[in-house]
């Protein structure tokens, strides 16, 4: 799935770009900064979305419940990365369980 994206926070540009998806129950949406795609060590290539991918398609294969993703997840990447970052790298996993958003925050 992709969407449209603009500017970080703080960075100005254009207004943000919002879109929608319709979730179904037990569907996850994974949340993450750009230094888990930029990541590199000196003179090497950066993990780019696509080891991304490959990584989370692994590890959720493997694991049960969001926070066992997250925590595997979590410690795969570091050890790809030889234990260490020179850059932010946070993530966080929201797994939609059904029933009605009518209780939900909306954004206006």
């Amino acid at each position: 799935m992709h969407s449209p994206t603009t500017l970080l926070v703080g960075f100005a540009g254009d207004d943000p770009q919002i879109s929608e998806q319709l979730l179904q129950r037990r569907d996850r949406v994974l949340c993450f900064t750009d230094g888990l795609v930029e990541e590199h060590e000196s003179g090497a290539e950066q993990f780019g979305e696509e080891q991304l991918i490959e990584t989370v398609n692994r590890v959720e294969g493997t694991q049960e419940g969001v926070r066992a993703v997250v925590r595997s997840l979590s410690h795969t990447l570091k050890k790809k990365r030889g234990g260490r970052t020179s850059d932010d790298a946070t993530l966080f996993l929201v797994e939609w369980r059904g029933g009605t958003a009518a209780h939900l925050a909306t954004m206006e």
